[in-house]
């Protein structure tokens, strides 16, 4: 926000003084309101127009010109808050006095700031991995796997393969069993069915849903299985994916050895288990174009939730589009 001028109009500084002793605002929200109304005065200033005969159309103009400025939405919603507030006050002292002197009508007859809503935020596109990345990370955890042969290079590189093929939260990762529990005083919550090669998850909202699992993938759980079985600890537990202790996987634990495979792949970004979900969607709709596949695939309620890859799969053709085409950068002949 622009600097409040130095000579506020009084009844702004009245308000102010208000909020400062009646309502005890923190100083750093004073200075807020303060820098807010101090904005409305200079835009009144500019369009000559005075504070006190301010309309709706101006409020919108002003609104829009804020946001032609580069401010966030998030900015411009505080500043049309702390407007609202003050010619809601305005209007009620106005009432008062009007009152007071006999009359019945305040000078300010509507709040200028009503109805009018600061411009949506832009919803932020979940990261995703390019083809070439996904496959650098899942490729290099198997090449680790298969030259080290331990208990956690093999266990990530299933990890990684299974979370890259299916498109699975790192909830319904870990909440994965070797096989259906048929006891009913554990009821898996997902478990995978080797010879279909599927995996069954229990998703949000308490939905089951079950999801192919690639050949590649599938050899990769297969490997880890005969390392898990050979752990004296398997025994105690059922969960696919455990520790050297037997004890199922934390989520900190996927995260923190996913973070440092893919430094090893040599990823430039920071690689955490929903980017592989977002990577397996993107990659999985920009081959086949089946939204509502994906849709289900991924356990969304709605097919909302899955248009915005269709974003990213259009991004992905307009970076294609700027690295190939001889046209594509201006100032190009």
């Amino acid at each position: 926000m622009s600097q409040a001028p130095a000579d506020l109009h009084p009844l702004v500084q009245e308000y102010l003084h208000e909020l400062h002793v009646l309502r005890q605002l923190s100083p750093h929200t004073l200075k807020a309101y303060r820098m807010d109304l101090g904005e409305l005065q200079l835009l009144a200033t500019d369009d000559s127009i005075e504070l006190l005969k301010v309309t709706n159309a101006h409020v919108r103009r002003w609104a829009g010109r804020l946001h032609s400025k580069g401010k966030s939405s998030r900015t411009i919603a505080r500043a049309l808050s702390a407007w609202r507030g003050w010619y809601d006050w305005l209007t009620v002292k106005d009432a008062r006095r009007d009152a007071q002197a006999g009359r019945v009508t305040a000078n300010l007859v509507a709040n200028p700031v009503d109805d009018v809503k600061a411009p949506k935020r832009l919803k932020s596109l979940p990261k995703a991995l390019s083809v070439e990345q996904a496959l650098a990370l899942v490729n290099q955890a198997v090449k680790e796997a298969e030259e080290k042969k331990d208990l956690e290079t093999v266990r990530d590189a299933a990890i990684i393969d299974l979370l890259y093929s299916s498109g699975l939260r790192l909830s319904e990762l870990l909440g994965i069993d070797v096989m259906q529990s048929k006891d009913r005083q554990h009821e898996s919550a997902g478990w995978l069915d080797w010879d279909a090669a599927e995996v069954t998850v229990l998703g949000k909202g308490g939905k089951r849903r079950s999801v192919p699992i690639g050949g590649p993938a599938m050899q990769s759980l297969k490997v880890w299985r005969s390392v898990r079985e050979q752990l004296e600890q398997a025994d105690v537990s059922i969960a696919l994916f455990i520790s050297a202790a037997g004890a199922r996987l934390s989520p900190r634990t996927v995260q923190a050895r996913l973070r440092t495979l893919a430094m090893r792949a040599g990823l430039p970004t920071h690689v955490h288990p929903h980017m592989m979900r977002h990577s397996f969607a993107s990659h999985v709709l920009q081959s086949s174009q089946d939204l509502r596949a994906v849709q289900e695939m991924l356990g969304h309620a709605s097919i909302a939730s899955t248009q915005i890859y269709t974003s990213l799969d259009f991004q992905h053709l307009a970076q294609a589009y700027d690295k190939a085409h001889p046209r594509a950068k201006a100032g190009k002949a």
